[in-house]
């Protein structure tokens, strides 16, 4: 238990670091470096988030009541928090597919995404060397390695990250026809949902960004392999969800299709 107190407190510094990192930059940043530091700033926060929830379960066995409900409410302050920013690639890419940015924008976003992603690799492995916990000091006795994180195989995994970003598109599509106070909450049930029916197999990552931090470092399959699975499928998730939702249903309905330009811009994974 005392693990877990500990892992609570480092969710609560990492969260609060980033949200004075938000609010200032909001008071001296305005115009366009905002909105790339407010990406740094919540990929920063959803990946250090979930490295410290994966070591968690990973390394204490934790009631899957307690795991489903620190995920859920994780979510929550992360889609409360996070504002404008998405935090994922594959919100640039979708964007430049629908002509609300340009090639050029989307590509210093998503190296933004990546880059702070890797410095809330780093973070972890420094918060993870002050052993604050019998877990940290454990997991740093073996060096932070981090083992094959895949329950089945990589063309399974793929298929898994492929859904679950289908499934978060749509639910990101027709959040709008919710009350606004039950979106978040709802949001946060369907990544929580996401995640118990498929962490098992591939982590239930299904964001490019959160995959780099948390998975491409752990042994067990290539890098070329990991790009498969939680790159390619999650972009196949998203592109199949907008053509089926935007073009082949309106087609069959014989309704006019829906614009390219009705961005919906809240995604995560978070863990």
């Amino acid at each position: 238990m005392a693990d877990l107190w500990v892992s609570l407190g480092v969710l609560a510094v990492a969260v609060l670091l980033c949200e004075a990192t938000r609010r200032a930059a909001a008071r001296f940043l305005p115009g366009i470096c905002w909105i790339y530091l407010l990406e740094a700033a919540s990929t920063f926060q959803l990946c250090c988030c979930t490295q410290e929830l994966k070591l968690l379960a990973e390394s204490v066995r934790l009631d899957q009541t307690i795991s489903l409900t620190l995920t859920y409410v994780v979510t929550v302050v992360h889609l409360s928090t996070f504002r404008e920013a998405t935090c994922n690639p594959a919100a640039a890419l979708e964007r430049v597919c629908r002509g609300t940015a340009s090639g050029r924008a989307a590509a210093l976003l998503i190296a933004v995404q990546l880059g702070a992603a890797v410095a809330a690799r780093s973070f972890a492995a420094s918060v993870w060397s002050l052993g604050l916990s019998d877990m940290h000091r454990r997991h740093q006795k073996f060096g932070f390695r981090c083992f094959d994180p895949l329950g089945g195989t990589v063309l399974e995994a793929a298929a898994v990250e492929l859904a679950c970003a289908f499934a978060v598109q749509a639910t990101a599509m027709h959040i709008h026809k919710l009350e606004e106070k039950l979106r978040v909450h709802f949001f946060a049930a369907v990544i929580t949902a996401l995640v118990y029916a498929g962490g098992s197999i591939s982590g239930a990552v299904f964001n490019p960004a959160l995959a780099f931090s948390v998975q491409f470092p752990c042994s067990g399959h290539t890098y070329l392999e990991y790009c498969f699975i939680y790159w390619l499928g999650p972009t196949l998730g998203m592109a199949s969800c907008i053509l089926l939702f935007e073009k082949i249903v309106p087609f069959l309905s014989g309704k006019s299709t829906v614009g390219m330009n009705g961005s919906i811009t809240q995604k995560e994974k978070t863990q």
